[in-house]
């Protein structure tokens, strides 16, 4: 195995030959029309496996080269059913640093713990890689601000996984609303609702013989394996993890901000607390955050382990304005005239859905890869590109910031840095394990 160092170093070399050209960034880098797209999948638990469903739904146009995970027994059962879907067997390692270096991987997604999606990325991008990435693209803010500089200085594509920008009903719907459907629209609000479980009290256990501990920490500083972590309760401690909010907030509130028109807020506020169990689950089970604009409003209400749904949906958003109100979530739209009388809707696929599974294989994500990949092969345009997509990671990020320190927070809506308030501040960034923390 190379050693961290030698990997930077490799970075290194390889970001500055990269630098050079990085002006002529567009279509000198595209694929030839012909050319399938060789992918990489890193993090091949749950999630990976829509975007498994994803790459075969494009398989005419892409390949899945390498999988990669840090547990060799997930990683051995996915690499299978790959070939099962593909029809071809993918190369495997268990170091995403490997598979960096190979020539013949034209892009890397990534479905690994939040803790990883930023300073993978970077490296993917400085490894001269395209990067499908998921929701949410960093950690924090200070690494979401990194992404998107690193995104641009090396020139390829970075689109994250916010799928329901690509589905079509939403499309339309947001024209509609942009068009005056429902007058001015200046009131939005996002839920989401599910019956999680308590995670317990976890004890110091030894590290499974299939797993990289280490690997799997990666940038972030170095704890004791505990049995109540993995595959999924690492979303619920902060140095890993991101919360409900991140986890699941990030699709409806891209969506709202998206139909509002709206980029940073001037001012966010959060309430909210653990209450359904008392347990090692580090966030909140249910929060309520207000974003504030000039003449606008989002709010996102996040119920972790109570499943009451809103208008019989358990996640969605609402966008109201002065002639009505448009209801969307990942089954259609509904629009209503002021006093809630419904006057139109439309029922998208029944592929695509809102259901609390925790892999989402659906028409949105075959059509959000299919975007990414003409974006490499053709130069089309991302629907959700870092850029974007990092907006509304940043606003989330800044609800949990909000509530930790339990005040509003006042904000500079160019960068989204909070104003006036150093210990706010104080959870801008992160700690990394020495010798682990990204660069541009």
């Amino acid at each position: 195995m190379i050693t961290r160092r030698e990997f930077l170093d490799t970075l290194a070399v390889g970001a500055a030959g990269l630098a050079v050209g990085s002006t002529a960034k567009s279509y000198a880098q595209i694929l030839g029309a012909n050319d399938r797209v060789n992918f990489a999948v890193i993090g091949v638990r749950s999630r990976a496996y829509a975007h498994l469903s994803a790459l075969k739904a494009n398989k005419k146009d892409a390949r899945i080269a390498y999988v990669c995970d840090v547990d060799t027994n997930t990683m051995k059962k996915f690499a299978t059913d790959t070939e099962k879907e593909m029809g071809e067997a993918p190369a495997t390692d268990q170091d995403f640093r490997h598979i960096l270096q190979k020539k013949d991987v034209d892009a890397i997604t990534i479905a690994a713990p939040d803790h990883w999606h930023t300073p993978m990325a970077i490296a993917g991008l400085q490894a001269g890689k395209h990067v499908y990435v998921e929701k949410p693209c960093s950690h924090n803010p200070a690494e979401g601000i990194m992404l998107v500089q690193a995104q641009q200085k090396y020139g390829k594509l970075v689109q994250m996984g916010t799928q329901q920008r690509s589905s079509p009903h939403t499309i339309e719907i947001v024209d509609k609303i942009h068009n005056g459907a429902i007058g001015r629209a200046y009131f939005a609000k996002a839920w989401y609702s599910n019956v999680r479980k308590s995670i317990g009290t976890g004890k110091e256990a030894p590290v499974p013989a299939q797993l990289d501990w280490d690997l799997w920490q990666g940038p972030a500083p170095r704890q004791p394996y505990k049995d109540n972590l993995q595959p999924y309760n690492w979303h619920w401690f902060k140095i890993y993890g991101t919360g409900e909010t991140l986890n699941n907030g990030t699709h409806e509130i891209d969506v709202c901000r998206w139909a509002l028109g709206v980029d940073l807020p001037k001012s966010v506020a959060s309430s909210g607390g653990r209450y359904q169990f008392q347990d090692d689950w580090q966030f909140y089970d249910t929060l309520v955050t207000s974003f504030k604009y000039d003449d606008k409003v989002i709010t996102w209400e996040g119920k972790s382990c109570q499943g009451m749904k809103y208008y019989g949906r358990d996640r969605g958003s609402t966008i109201m304005g002065t002639t009505g109100t448009v209801l969307v979530d990942r089954d259609g739209y509904e629009i209503y005239d002021l006093k809630g009388n419904k006057t139109s809707e439309l029922k998208a696929n029944k592929d695509q859905t809102s259901s609390t599974d925790l892999t989402g294989r659906d028409s949105m994500t075959d059509a959000h890869f299919a975007n990414f990949i003409a974006g490499i092969r053709k130069g089309e345009k991302l629907n959700a590109p870092v850029s974007v997509g990092n907006v509304a990671v940043t606003m989330l990020q800044l609800s949990n910031i909000a509530w930790e320190v339990n005040r509003e927070l006042q904000l500079d809506a160019t960068d989204g840095k909070v104003l006036h308030d150093t210990e706010a501040m104080k959870g801008w960034g992160r700690d990394y394990e020495k010798g682990w923390a990204p660069h541009v």
